[in-house]
């Protein structure tokens, strides 16, 4: 008789996926009628000279690598609070880019690319790091990757700010000083 194990943990596992793919879409549909104003409205702030110092530690190497200490990294970017902010952010910094898009499509397009692209590695970066937190509370053991993925995490939103603040200067500089402020 076949355990019923594999198909317990398969039907699990679809559930998660389909509950993912659910508050994808609800969120792509949440943002897609918004206004520049409403969209720099709901930006959450972020401590953005921690994040920058992360990020910069891990996009431009420098001698003494390692001196950036796990706990470190993590009050920088602001702990659990900071990575959701991160990623809600992320989703915004999205539909920004989408907006400015339509003012600019040859460049707006390609950078809204590549921000996609960041966002799904901050999107990783979290719930690998989510993951390995959940894993060194149950097994006690410290999961060796979670400071590099916070790296990564920091990297990510920091590289789509500055394409976004890139873009909006070509695109529509009245709005740039808002949008600094903003994000």
């Amino acid at each position: 008789m076949p355990s019923i194990l594999p198909f317990s943990l398969f039907l699990c596992v679809l559930a998660g996926l389909t509950i993912s793919a659910i508050y994808a879409r609800r969120s792509s549909v949440c943002l897609g009628g918004r206004d520049v104003q409403t969209l720099l409205a709901a930006v959450e702030p972020l401590d953005l000279e921690g994040l920058t110092c992360v990020a910069l530690d891990f996009l431009e190497p420098r001698s003494g690598q390692t001196s950036m200490e796990p706990e470190v990294i993590w009050h920088m970017l602001g702990g659990d609070l900071g990575l959701r902010r991160m990623r809600a952010n992320a989703d915004l910094l999205l539909a920004l880019a989408a907006l400015a898009a339509q003012w600019n499509d040859a460049e707006g397009t390609i950078v809204a690319e590549r921000m996609r692209r960041d966002a799904l590695r901050l999107r990783s970066a979290c719930r690998q790091i989510h993951w390995g937190m959940l894993s060194q509370l149950i097994s006690g053991r410290h999961w060796v990757s979670v400071p590099f993925q916070l790296q990564e995490a920091a990297s990510a939103y920091y590289l789509m700010r500055q394409r976004l603040l890139a873009l909006y200067q070509t695109s529509h500089v009245a709005l740039l000083p808002q949008l600094v402020q903003a994000v």
